[in-house]
């Protein structure tokens, strides 16, 4: 019995029948489920993220600035780079944007 009082699950001084199945196998330790609620702590990140980004943070603009650099990055790529980008974008490695040319 533990020091508690009450008998945990699969302790020797437990009736084998309320010790569950893997109190049949030797050195074996019983399952015990848990659950926890992390929505509140989630909550508390994301006002803490949207701290840190300041009251000046756009995300319009932030998104544009992406895309943006995203076209540059695949701009200008030599032929035999174009086909390796058209067939990662046609495996579905890359997404499919603007068809891989920025204008310049």
């Amino acid at each position: 019995m533990s020091s508690h009082g009450d008998a945990f699950p699969a302790e020797p001084d437990e009736p084998a029948e309320t010790r569950g199945p893997a109190a049949d196998r030797p050195g074996a330790s019983a399952l015990v489920g848990l659950d926890i609620d992390l929505s509140s702590h989630e909550m508390l990140r994301r006002a803490h993220v949207l701290d840190a980004l300041g009251p000046d943070w756009d995300p319009l603009a932030a998104l544009r600035g992406e895309e943006a650099a995203y076209e540059l990055l695949y701009s200008g790529l030599s032929p035999e780079q174009q086909r390796m980008y058209d067939e990662l974008v046609a495996a579905g490695v890359l997404p499919h944007r603007g068809g891989g040319h920025a204008a310049a």
